[in-house]
């Protein structure tokens, strides 16, 4: 009797184990036969009201068809964990033999983009790249240019003083003083950089930005050369002519001095956040060198003259990209900046 028992219970655990399809059905299978109080459990209570003599056979038969079953039941797991490392091996297959992917190139910054191109156009007519430094003393960023102490761009409102009495520097034509302490006419120099200025922010404001100044100082240098080479900066980085106007303008730095502009790419001259609703955009103050300038630094403007410049270079990006507001270009949003 318990030998029929054990042998259809055998092949009826088998027979479920096979069929089952996941660990999740294939569990209570192993509970219902090989648990606690699964069937050879209670089969096993029944051994003893068997004789001695049977109660060994039997018992025997028992432990056999258990190895047999927890055996069975080890096989179909292993075979789910078999096809699970298969399907995740296919999922994650690549090939060795192929290059490794690249890493992923960053890109320049539109404004150093720009800064690249005007340098190379200058260095191409034959002016010097100069730097300088961001903290400048009062010297160099006023009193050199012609700036007297009651002008408005001293005002606390326009500049970052320094505690030493230092500043940030409003502008890069305090690189261009250095130059001319640094080298003798005739010369040519440009000086690109970041300046400073204390200015509420909006579309077209920033209290941080670019610029690059130029200046060249020779004999008999005229308007007409300025204008030359104002041209010839604004084709090379627009690709094409471009609408300009050219108006008087104060700089203490300057005479005469004027205010080039360029009519706003953004709107074509129809008014917009950029210009102000104006249609034009303020992008070159410019004019001949002062003789003041000259004379601080030591050079005879009864000998020497020039022209200076002073071009904002993140307008310019702005005009050359469309870009209608001037905070995007700080804001470290790669998504703005991956466009360039």
């Amino acid at each position: 009797m318990f030998e029929t028992t054990l042998s259809e219970l055998e092949v009826q655990a088998r027979q479920q184990i096979a069929t089952a399809k996941t660990v999740e059905e294939l569990e209570p299978v192993r509970v219902e036969v090989l648990g606690r109080k699964g069937a050879l459990a209670r089969i096993s209570k029944e051994l003893a009201k068997l004789p001695p003599e049977d109660r060994a056979r039997v018992g025997k038969l028992l432990n056999a068809v258990k190895q047999s079953l927890e055996a069975a039941v080890e096989a179909r797991k292993a075979e789910f964990q078999a096809l699970a490392l298969k399907a995740r091996l296919d999922a994650e297959w690549f090939d060795l033999t192929l290059p490794a992917p690249e890493p992923e190139r960053g890109n320049l910054h539109p404004i150093t983009q720009i800064q690249n191109e005007i340098e190379d156009l200058f260095t191409s007519l034959g002016f010097t790249i100069l730097d300088g430094p961001e903290v400048e003393t009062e010297y160099h960023n006023f009193d050199a240019l012609n700036i007297p102490p009651d002008h408005p761009a001293r005002d606390m409102q326009d500049t970052f003083w320094l505690t030493d009495g230092n500043l940030l520097r409003t502008h890069t034509s305090a690189v261009q003083i250095r130059g001319l302490e640094r080298f003798t006419p005739p010369l040519r120099m440009i000086a690109p950089g970041r300046v400073f200025r204390n200015e509420e922010v909006d579309a077209s404001h920033e209290h941080t930005f670019y610029q690059l100044e130029g200046m060249m100082v020779d004999r008999e240098i005229s308007v007409a050369h300025l204008i030359y080479f104002m041209k010839t900066l604004l084709s090379a980085i627009f690709g094409r002519e471009v609408t300009v106007r050219l108006r008087p303008g104060y700089f203490p730095f300057v005479e005469p001095g004027f205010e080039l502009d360029i009519q706003c790419l953004i709107c074509g001259g129809a008014g917009c956040p950029v210009c102000k609703q104006g249609g034009w955009v303020e992008l070159l103050p410019c004019g001949l060198v002062h003789p003041n300038v000259l004379r601080m630094s030591r050079i005879d403007p009864e000998l020497w003259n020039g022209f200076a410049f002073g071009l904002g270079l993140t307008r310019l990006v702005m005009m050359r990209y469309g870009i209608d507001d001037i905070r995007h270009l700080q804001s470290g949003d790669l998504r703005f900046l991956r466009q360039f």
